[in-house]
This record gives structure tokens, sequence and C-alpha cells, in this order.
């Protein structure tokens, strides 16, 4: 947030919600009686944003859809799903840093605005730059729907849960919302699963502050960002510990096994919270029951659905992506269960087409009532499928041009692809730059290709000591980073793990050794 046409302000609202309003009125039938929903997170400003959002769309003709408190993202496209809405709006900077806050659309199918669209949204904002107003209205025309959303949200949540487990009490948990809004949603939630009694709640991470004081990043997914829980829990003797980032969108687990403390990566919720939904299904699975998960996420999801018979479909990185597909499936009579991606988000489609913490959490407690320990149970599925090991992590690059450098000097090493890497065997190479595949014979990838971004996914043949390693390289689309997702699967824990860790180095020294860029090992999952 700042000041200036490059920075998120009152100016920039402004201008996204005409040009937003415009493209809906133009693009949609009756977008405006259809109405949008807004929404917002406790960031600085985010009442305001929405406000001036909400002030844009009334001067539009749109009816507003307001939520009249803060909420959790994914009661937005709840609500656009639910109300046949044009669109939502959420305002909200996820687990950014403190001074960041943002704009998330949603299209009128409920999940998040996808290319073309966005492209197109893009184009309207910049033919519709001069301010219709200044402030906010005098008259507001805004229809609350919190208490009559979070009632119908709640109901499609206990229809996800079911009677699985349902007579078991659960285990006690430590939860933290991270200064967000997660903790009124959560209870509420409980309470509905009749479990209100089963957490304990960090108490200096309990209100939503838009400083996140106690924390570097926000994020559940950082290093020390889950501190004051681990102590509450040692406090209290409690084992179990669930975290939600402060929109409460993404979903993060640890549990103190032998005395250690061990927090869950998003591959390993995700597969877990995919083998419930699995075993949880009254029948045979068939290929019409469908999984979804991200080209950079463990590649364990495709093994269990071989063995078990049911279809995992991947998708490029984001729910934009994730949500969309999965809706295509279902219109074509397909049974979608579950999707997730790596960066600790999952999707249950009967509750929302898009990723949702607070659902997560519910289920995962669910099945924590039926195994017990979520850390024997992963280590249960390792034994039946084989071990998954991951060694993610990152480079800062100075600039976008030295970024594009080296993606470059990859590719020129070999023509069209290295025939080997690290002493194995190139099974398949995927660029997704310059739109090549060598797993098929037209050579055209099974994922869509972006001239615009950089990334490069390969799969390597088995060593005498593992079954082979999977890696992808790609740039980040928000941020100054060189992205590594990197795996190794094997038949024992410690050699996957090797693998993993000297692919990981072998990278380091050939493809990115270059003094310019700096490699993040406090961030990595190594």
């Amino acid at each position: 947030m700042g000041a200036g046409f490059n920075r998120f302000n009152a100016v920039t609202v402004i201008q996204t919600s005409q040009g937003l309003a415009e493209y809906l009125l133009s693009s949609t039938p009756d977008a405006a009686p259809a109405g949008i929903v807004i929404g917002h997170d406790a960031r600085h400003n985010s009442d305001r944003f929405a406000e001036l959002t909400a002030a844009v769309f009334e001067t539009k003709g749109f009816a507003v859809w307001w939520y009249d408190d803060v909420v959790h993202t994914p009661l937005v496209p709840f609500a656009v799903k639910a109300l046949k809405a044009a669109a939502g709006v959420m305002i909200t900077a996820s687990h950014n840093p403190a001074k960041d806050n943002g704009y998330k659309v949603y299209g009128s199918n409920g999940c998040q605005i996808n290319t073309p669209e966005d492209a197109l949204i893009a184009a309207s904002i910049m033919q519709n730059l001069e301010p219709l107003i200044w402030g906010l209205k005098g008259q507001s025309t805004r229809k609350p729907i919190l208490t009559r959303m979070k009632e119908r949200y709640l109901e499609c949540l206990r229809d996800q849960l079911g009677s699985r487990a349902a007579d078991k009490p659960g285990d006690p948990f430590v939860y933290t919302p991270m200064h967000g809004v997660g903790l009124q949603y959560m209870r509420a939630a409980l309470d509905m699963a009749a479990m209100k009694d089963t957490i304990s709640v960090v108490g200096e991470q309990a209100t939503p502050d838009p400083d996140f004081p106690t924390v570097q990043y926000p994020n559940p997914e950082e290093k020390g960002a889950l501190d004051l829980a681990m102590a509450l829990a040692d406090q209290k003797h409690i084992t179990l510990i669930l975290a939600n980032d402060p929109d409460a969108d993404r979903f993060a687990v640890a549990e103190k096994v032998d005395s250690v403390w061990r927090q869950f990566t998003g591959d390993q919720v995700g597969i877990l919270l995919a083998y419930w939904s699995f075993s949880g299904m009254n029948r045979q699975a068939t290929l019409d029951d469908h999984f979804l998960t991200s080209a950079v996420s463990s590649q364990m999801l495709s093994y269990l659905g071989k063995a078990e018979g049911f279809s995992v479909r991947e998708t490029l990185t984001g729910f934009k992506w994730l949500g969309n597909i999965a809706q295509e499936l279902q219109g074509q009579g397909k049974h979608v269960k579950f999707a997730y991606e790596e960066a600790q988000g999952y999707m249950f489609p009967n509750v929302v087409h898009d990723k949702d913490g607070i659902a997560a959490a519910m289920v995962f407690l669910r099945a924590c009532a039926s195994w017990g320990s979520p850390w024997v149970k992963l280590q249960a599925l390792y034994k039946t499928y084989g071990f998954f090991e991951t060694a993610n992590t990152y480079w800062r690059s100075p600039s976008v041009e030295r970024t594009r450098m080296a993606f470059e000097q990859i590719r020129k090493i070999q023509q069209p692809f290295p025939s080997r890497i690290s002493g194995r065997k190139v099974l398949r190479w995927r660029d997704l730059t310059t739109g090549y595949d060598s797993a098929d014979e037209s050579q055209i990838p099974d994922l869509p290709v972006s001239s615009n971004g950089q990334m490069i996914t390969c799969w390597l043949d088995r060593s005498e000591s593992d079954h082979g390693v999977r890696f992808t390289v790609r740039a980040s689309g928000t941020e100054p980073k060189i992205k590594v997702y990197l795996e190794c699967h094997g038949a024992q824990q410690y050699t996957a793990r090797q693998g993993a860790l000297q692919m990981l180095s072998w990278l380091k020294k050939e493809w990115f050794g270059s003094d310019e860029l700096r490699i993040e090992e406090s961030f990595a999952d190594v």
C-alpha cells in the first residue's frame, strides 16, 4: 500500500472497481441486478477499500451483497455461487507482510478469474481510469449477507463432514489464526460439529491485528510462525497444532512425535486429506472419480490414484486453475472429490471451488478422530505407496532479465533438452515457456503454455537406491525468485531423502551457481 499508480490505494481501488464493473456490464447479461459480493479481511484499510469498491458498484447500478464484518476469504466465492451473483471481490493480501493489501476477483462461477478473463478485465480498467467518485456515498443500498451466508456455509460443511467419526470426540488441539480472521469461523465450525471443547487458542494471536506483531511473516509455513502455538501446546501437554493464515484460506499442521515437533508440509497434509476423501467413498473408486493437484505438488497422489483406481489431474499452480478445472470436470459428469497444492491450499468442491482453511481443518480433525496420530498414519501410507521426499527452495534473483538469462542458459545446454542430468537419464522434459514436451509425439505440452513466464519440469530415471526424481524450476510471478520443487520417490525414506538432496546440490552448482543468485536456505524444505 502507498501513494502512486503502482501502489494499492483508494484511487487504484476505485479505478480497478470501475474497470471490473464495466467489464461485467458488457459481458454478463443482467450483471447489475445479479450483483457483486464484497468482503474484506482485517488488514490495514481493508474495510475502507471494501466500502470504496461497494460505492463504485452502487454508482454503476449494481446490487451489492455486503459482508458487514471481516470474513475468511472462501465466504466470498461461496456467496457468489449461493446468490448467483455476477462476481465477487475480496479485499485481502492473504499471508503477505503487514504493509500489503490486495483485490481478489471471483467470476460468476465462484472461481478465481483466469485467462483470458483476467486480461480483458485489465484492459477494461485501463479504459476507465477517470474516477467517478472520490469517496463514500452518503446513502448506501448494500444488502448485508453475513448471517445468512455463514449459516449456509456451515450447512455445506456439515454435509461435507458427513457422519464419519462423528461419534468420536477427537483429541484436544492448539489453534492459531495468526492474527487473522479465522477464530470466529473455526469456533462456529467446531460448534456445528459438536467439537467446541477440543480447542485451545493461542491468546497472543487470537484477535485480528493487521500489524502481526508476534511473527516476522504471518505465514504458518515460515519457520518460527508456530513457536507460540508450540509453547502453549507444551504447557497444556497437547500434541496437535492447527493453524490458518490471516484470511484463513490456508491450513497448516504440526504434531509432536517422540518429543519432537514435526511441521507437516503442504504435500503431506494434502495426501492425508486426499486419502481420507478416497477412503470414505462407499463404493469402488472409478476413473470418473477425480482428485486434482498442481504440477509442482507431490507425485504421491498420482501413485495413490493408480493403485486405487481413481483419476488424478494436474494443473498449473493456483486455485484459479484447480477451481475452474474442477468445475469443467463436474460439468462433464465427473466426480471431483478433492484438490490441493503444496502451498497449504486445500479445496473441497462440495463446499467451495477455492482453497478453504476452515473446511480443511474440520475434515482433518474428523480424520484424526478416526486415525489417531496423523504422523503415524502418514508413515503407514508411505510404507504402502512409497516414500516421496521433497527438497523445495528458491533463489533470489536481482532482476527479471537475470532470471530470463538463467533459464536461457539451461535451454542452451543441449538441444532439444539434456539427455542426462547428474548422471541420470532424462525420461521427460517439459518446457511451458517454449511449448515443448518430450512425452508426446506432437511435442505439445499437456498444460497451458505461456511465453511470459519461465517453467521447466524434468523427470529423471531411477538410481540403484531410489525410484526416480522429478523437479520443476520456475520463475515466481509475484516476487524476484527462481523456485525449485524437487522430489525423489523411493522404497525407503533415507534413500529417497538422499536422492532429493543430491539432486538439489547438483542444481545449486550446475544450473544456479551464479554469484548473482542467492539461495534462501532458511526457507528451504531441506
